[in-house]
């Protein structure tokens, strides 16, 4: 699968479609909507903590849309494609300079880093950021609203894509979901979930823990709040974790040792699926305009030998 694949959202949903405030509304019908407007709307859909990493995070507030993009992230190459295709607004998951709170960010990250790393990473983020100024566009996040929300969000999207139902959900808690499934050994179960991944670019998932462990829930969290640790709580049988979440020394030692089954997925595969659903949502929603999605999936390649 290449990672830019992109694909044009076209049908509605009924997954509980929140309305747009009725200014908002109106401009859209006009098609004279701008960046700033659609953030307060993607902002308006469910209250999130505060600072929140939502918001525009490079480009002028007040540009008028032509097109809109989604994609899980923002690589300069789906940016590029983007912009080839007249899209001048991407709502994004994900950070587009490197690191969790972008441009505001003081600390973290490459910042922190010894020279030259930093040097040539602030090059980097310059650069990224001229060109995209330079080209018109605005990106704006929708990271924590759509971790957060029911029916589309992102844990609820993965469940789905599993071939869990939100009806079999027993147990939940904010960002942690716990689904029943018929009584089997937990690697028939991993077997399963391979499969219903390789066409977003995963053909495989790792495994830990006793492959004959019988199990009768799976439990699963939303991108890197999915730390097994965080929702043991919930008593699922078998956990999903993505790889930015768990250590190789901690969790899945752990699962060796217990052999309590884990299930280890990309980041980028988890949240895919939620990411296509925002983009059936919003088509639904702003019918005025045309909103294509970039389909990203497991964000590295997986080459064999």
């Amino acid at each position: 699968m290449k990672r830019r694949e992109f694909f044009s959202t076209a049908c509605p949903t009924a997954l509980g479609l929140s309305l747009l405030p009725q200014a908002v509304f109106a401009k859209q019908k006009s098609n004279k909507m701008t960046a700033r407007e659609l953030n307060a709307y993607l902002r308006s859909l469910v209250e999130v903590n505060e600072p929140s990493v939502d918001k525009i995070i490079v480009g002028d507030p007040e540009t008028v849309i032509s097109k809109i993009g989604t994609a899980w992230m923002p690589y300069w190459q789906t940016l590029k494609e983007a912009r080839a295709l007249g899209i001048n607004t991407m709502v994004v998951h994900e950070p587009t300079f490197y690191t969790h709170r972008d441009l505001e960010e003081t600390e973290w990250d490459y910042l922190a880093a010894p020279s030259p790393a930093k040097e040539i990473y602030m090059e980097q983020v310059a650069a990224k950021k001229r060109w995209i100024e330079e080209n018109g566009m605005v990106i704006i996040r929708c990271h924590d609203v759509l971790d957060k929300i029911g029916g589309y969000g992102i844990p609820f999207a993965f469940g789905r894509a599993l071939g869990f139902h939100d009806s079999d959900i027993v147990r939940s808690k904010p960002y942690y979901n716990v689904y029943k499934t018929k009584t089997q050994p937990a690697i028939d179960i991993a077997r399963q979930i391979a499969s219903k991944l390789s066409n977003v670019g995963q053909p495989g998932v790792a495994f830990y823990g006793d492959e004959n462990f019988p199990v009768k829930s799976v439990g699963l969290g939303t991108g890197c709040i999915c730390n097994p640790m965080e929702f043991m709580d919930l008593e699922m049988d078998m956990a999903i974790a993505i790889d930015d979440s768990v250590n190789t020394w901690t969790q899945t030692t752990f699962a060796e040792d217990t052999g309590r089954p884990l299930i280890v997925v990309n980041h980028g595969t988890t949240e895919e699926f939620g990411m296509q659903e925002l983009s059936v949502q919003l088509n639904a929603t702003l019918t005025s305009f045309e909103i294509i999605h970039f389909k990203q999936g497991c964000s590295y390649r997986w080459i064999t030998a």
